[in-house]
């Protein structure tokens, strides 16, 4: 895929970011001038170089463009989130949380026709709606008026940034509601807190290969849970404390032999299994 390298590229930026603060406005405000700054390039490039077909150019705007823009959109509602976000009682964050979901939603309500065309990955539209110089059929419910040019826009590819930011949004304000009344149970029931009995007897290098395949997969969450979720999630089933995995990551992406080394043992092992099975 043409631009497979490049996005690659912003997501390890962005994950590089990970480590340096717990501050969540402090992230998404990094994020948002990275994400700027990668569209730009993007814009750039488009411009220059075109398309070298029809399909080309509905691919990008259906698949590449949303995957970037969308994180635009993600991090700069979720700063506006969470610089308003109340400090008081957890029952009245719970609230502020929930209504910001709900209005969320709205824009699924309102989007819903082209929403179920995406999901169900129709593309009998996709001339109309992901090629450029098309006529609108409705105005986009974000503007982002930088950033949408008729040399780098479709009449339908925000809309598609936008439930992608949106359905990472909705998992996150989930998340954090989850957190809420955990702490709160934990607190009025201190023995309802319990571990994993599960340890990982594999490398640390192995589990966080795995998690970064499960991750490049999208098979958990459709795409939208983030590194840090799962990481944090296996640390948690498995019993383990897995540390700088962006690092780690990165000595796997530089292995000069197989960089899929443990997926490959996995593979062979299961099909080892089938084969015992048959004999």
């Amino acid at each position: 895929m043409r631009y497979q390298k490049f996005i690659s590229e912003f997501e390890s930026n962005l994950e590089s970011l990970e480590f340096e603060t717990d501050d969540i406005l402090y992230k998404a405000e990094h994020r948002i001038a990275k994400t700027e700054i990668c569209i730009k390039r993007l814009r750039n490039e488009v411009i220059e170089k075109g398309f070298d077909s029809k399909n080309e150019e509905i691919s990008f705007f259906k698949h590449v463009k949303p995957q970037i823009f969308s994180r635009l959109i993600y991090y700069v509602r979720l700063f506006n989130i969470e610089s308003k976000r109340p400090r008081s009682s957890t029952k009245f964050q719970i609230k502020y949380l929930n209504n910001h979901i709900d209005k969320l939603q709205v824009f699924f309500n309102d989007n819903l026709e082209f929403y179920h065309y995406y999901r169900r990955g129709a593309t009998t539209l996709d001339e109309q709606y992901f090629v450029r110089g098309k006529s609108d059929l409705r105005l986009p419910t974000e503007s982002y008026h930088f950033f949408i040019d008729e040399q780098f826009s479709t009449c339908q590819d925000t809309t598609v940034a936008t439930i992608i930011a949106y359905d990472m949004l909705i998992v996150y304000l989930q998340q954090e509601i989850e957190k809420l009344q955990t702490n709160t149970d934990t607190y009025n029931n201190p023995m309802k807190q319990s571990s994993s009995k599960l340890f990982w007897t594999g490398s640390k290098t192995e589990l966080i290969e795995l998690i970064y395949a499960l991750h490049s997969s999208g098979a958990i969450n459709s795409g939208t849970a983030d590194i840090k979720e799962l990481a944090s999630m296996f640390e948690q089933l498995f019993n383990i404390e897995l540390g700088n995995y962006y690092h780690t990551f990165i000595e796997i992406r530089a292995r000069k032999s197989s960089k899929t080394k443990f997926i490959n043992k996995l593979t062979d092992s299961l099909i080892r299994r089938f084969e015992n099975l048959d004999e």
